[in-house]
């Protein structure tokens, strides 16, 4: 009972960056995709390496991507920042800034990154 608990405290303390795609993919989705690792290499390295900060890539159209996509109610390519119970969706400003203006989109997902891990 007690390693169930601890499981959970961990979970709620780890963020994942959660990136979903569909087969065909735009120039913007991979921008996204790409800054995303980009944030998290150089930013986040070690709190990757201690499982602080998780990154998943989730083909939501794969079988194992759908169960996942069905719960973040994801139909399209889709960017969130988790911790715990808490989502925030960062989908439109990822389309709006990652391919035009990709240094503000690493600004933003910085700071929705930060923001979760306080």
């Amino acid at each position: 009972m007690l390693s169930l608990f601890c499981s959970v405290c961990i979970m709620a303390q780890t963020v994942e960056v959660k990136y979903f795609h569909g087969k065909q993919r735009c120039v913007t989705c991979r921008s996204i995709e790409k800054y995303t690792q980009e944030v998290l290499q150089e930013n986040y390295a070690q709190e990757m390496k201690e499982g602080k900060v998780k990154f998943s890539v989730i083909d939501y159209t794969a079988d194992q991507g759908k169960k996942i996509a069905k719960n973040y109610k994801v139909t399209f390519s889709s960017l969130f920042v988790v911790k715990g119970k808490k989502r925030e969706n960062l989908t439109q400003m990822g389309f709006k800034y990652a391919k035009s203006q990709p240094v503000e989109f690493k600004k933003q997902l910085k700071e929705a990154i930060d923001k979760a891990l306080k």
